[in-house]
């Protein structure tokens, strides 16, 4: 009887143990599972705050673009800004031009660059340029300069496209017009920070002569190959200049009457002295180009009546610019390392 006594007292105690074991398994569990919860939430949150964002910002773009297509934002990028010096520059190159380069060749060595544009994968670029280069008749210096300044390009660390605005017709040829139109039709795709005015047979030399735009309309032509590397004269502003979209639209663009070679650099510089603006420079052992030899082509020959055009400047340059230039467009073609935008003039009015 005693025995038996003994044998159900353990079991009762062994039945106890398991159940406390049991219920303090619960607890355990249940605690773990809340403060795992506690930790999942703001993951959670964050995520969903992201989400959100995103959508936002998509739905901002979409109702930005309906709105204006000009207006139309770049995808924002959630990456860390590219430092304000790239560490990939070299400083001065010795430039080399291969007379049997070919366009295929030079799309090999920028695998990245896709329809003209390229961005960098590593950060998010401090400023979106558009490079805008007007072009008739000079198919190899366009090679050699796209050969040189897209890796040039891409070692600063730009988010950059490039605009080739060729100039179809027999009328002569008018850069600053061109580059008017290069600024308009680039608004059209993208919403460039900073526009690159940028002569064809200008290559740079030394890639920390940095494309980005400043405070200040910049000159980035301070010396090169055929003037020994010296300023060409002291107003000069001309070959490659460097302006943001504010201070572009302030002084309406460039003129569109100056029709054959020269002038309509000088202009530009009258428009922006006009509005208190100062043009600035990077140092002269930094700002070298070298200039790719070449005869004046037919078509632009030297404008005789700059210099007339250049008196009128302070009375013409409100109506004369971004707010009057008429053209024909007969095409806009993404090639692989450069947007090509053909236009035709009609033809030039005579200065009165």
């Amino acid at each position: 009887m005693a025995l038996g006594w003994n044998v159900f007292n353990l079991f009762y105690k062994f039945k106890v143990l398991v159940l406390v074991t049991l219920f303090v398994m619960v607890l355990w569990t249940t605690f773990s599972y809340l403060v795992d919860t506690r930790q999942e939430i703001p993951k959670a949150k964050s995520m969903m705050e992201f989400f959100w964002k995103v959508t936002r910002l998509e739905h901002s773009q979409k109702e930005e673009k309906i709105e204006s297509t000009a207006d139309a934002p770049m995808v924002e990028s959630f990456q860390d800004s590219c430092p304000a010096l790239s560490p990939y520059l070299r400083g001065a190159s010795k430039l080399f031009f291969k007379p049997s380069v070919t366009l295929e060749e030079v799309q090999k060595e920028n695998p990245q660059v896709a329809k003209g544009r390229y961005h960098p994968v590593e950060c998010s670029a401090l400023q979106h340029v558009a490079i805008l280069i007007p072009h008739r008749h000079r198919e190899k210096h366009l090679l050699y300069l796209l050969q040189h300044l897209h890796p040039f390009l891409q070692r600063q660390q730009l988010d950059y496209g490039i605009y080739v605005i060729h100039q179809a017709g027999n009328t002569k040829f008018n850069r600053a017009k061109l580059l008017n139109v290069g600024y308009l039709e680039a608004l059209k795709e993208a919403n460039w920070d900073c526009f690159i005015f940028h002569d064809v047979d200008l290559v740079p030399e030394n890639d920390f002569n940095i494309y980005m735009c400043d405070t200040q309309p910049k000159h980035l032509v301070v010396g090169r190959n055929s003037t020994g590397y010296r300023l060409r004269y002291r107003g000069y502003f001309g070959g490659v200049t460097a302006l943001t979209r504010d201070q572009f639209s302030k002084v309406n663009g460039f003129s569109n009457n100056y029709w054959g070679w020269g002038g309509e650099d000088d202009d530009l510089r009258i428009r922006v002295e006009m509005q208190k603006m100062k043009v600035v420079r990077p140092p002269a052992d930094v700002a070298r180009y070298t200039m790719i030899f070449h005869n004046r082509d037919h078509g632009n020959e030297e404008n005789r009546e700059r210099m007339k055009l250049l008196r009128q400047v302070s009375r013409t340059w409100k109506t004369d610019g971004l707010n009057s230039c008429s053209y024909q467009l007969l095409s806009v073609e993404h090639n692989p390392l450069y947007i090509n935008i053909t236009v035709d003039f009609s033809v030039q009015p005579k200065v009165s």
